[in-house]
């Protein structure tokens, strides 16, 4: 099994990140794709993956940052962006929740990092919150964008948008919660060659998990039992699946 989406630079790990990532490790994990949320974190991030053989990285600037990009800023992804360690361009993308910068500033470092992501060849991992048809028209007009959505939180009918766009789906521990049907039926309409499943932590633990003091990595394996019982599936054969999709994804850098 993988995780395909956790900020490992986050401070609630940092008194005890090896012993994270080997827990991760007994548990079966194989990778870890750690995301930078913006220049500093990025660069955390990397020598994160450069430390632990699990993990890799994307790096980029989140929505809620998107006022600190400029040009500088572009530099100095990019630059991380060509470390062997780094597999996408992320975490990048639109949120109209009320949290991230204005509009027009989340545009314009969407963009900029769709368009850094052709560049150099890489895949994005996109966030996207309270903006689901707004960001698949910039992914659109920005055009050839390949990657993932992360911790999907649109319901059904926004499937086929994402699919027909080439976009895997990546689920968190919100879909086993008691109250998000919406999501496990999402779930189930997403093609095994398609999907993924990740932590986000330290957040969004699995319901098996509320009471933990944070999410890890290795509690993606809960969530994977939950998205197989959903779909009528055995957990070990959706879980080869997955492991296969982010190879295909994230390409060489990920092996």
């Amino acid at each position: 099994m993988i995780d395909a989406h956790a900020h490992l630079d986050d401070g609630r790990f940092r008194g005890d990140l090896g012993a994270v990532i080997a827990r991760a490790s007994a548990a079966g994990i194989e990778r870890i794709l750690s995301c930078g949320g913006d220049a500093r974190s990025s660069e955390s991030t990397v020598e994160i993956a450069h430390r632990y053989s699990l993990v890799r990285a994307a790096v980029g600037v989140h929505p809620h940052r998107a006022r600190e990009w400029s040009a500088s800023v572009a530099d100095a992804i990019r630059e991380l962006a060509r470390d062997e360690r780094v597999v996408a361009i992320g975490e990048i993308g639109m949120d109209f929740s009320g949290r991230s910068a204005p509009r027009e500033e989340q545009e314009s470092a969407f963009f900029a990092q769709l368009a850094l992501a052709r560049e150099l060849d890489l895949p994005v991992v996109v966030h996207v919150r309270d903006a689901g048809a707004q960001t698949r028209e910039l992914i659109d007009r920005g055009g050839a964008a390949r990657g993932m959505v992360h911790c999907y939180s649109e319901g059904p009918d926004e499937v086929p948008g994402w699919l027909e766009r080439g976009f895997y789906i990546s689920f968190a521990g919100t879909v086993t919660y008691p109250n998000s049907d919406r999501l496990r039926r999402a779930a189930c309409l997403v093609p095994v060659d398609r999907i993924l499943v990740e932590t986000d932590s330290p957040y969004l633990a699995p319901q098996t998990r509320r009471r933990e003091r944070r999410n890890e990595p290795a509690f993606v394996l809960d969530t994977l039992a939950v998205m197989a019982q959903a779909r009528g599936e055995d957990p070990a054969w959706l879980g080869q699946h997955v492991v296969g999709n982010a190879a295909r994804l994230l390409g060489p850098g990920w092996a």
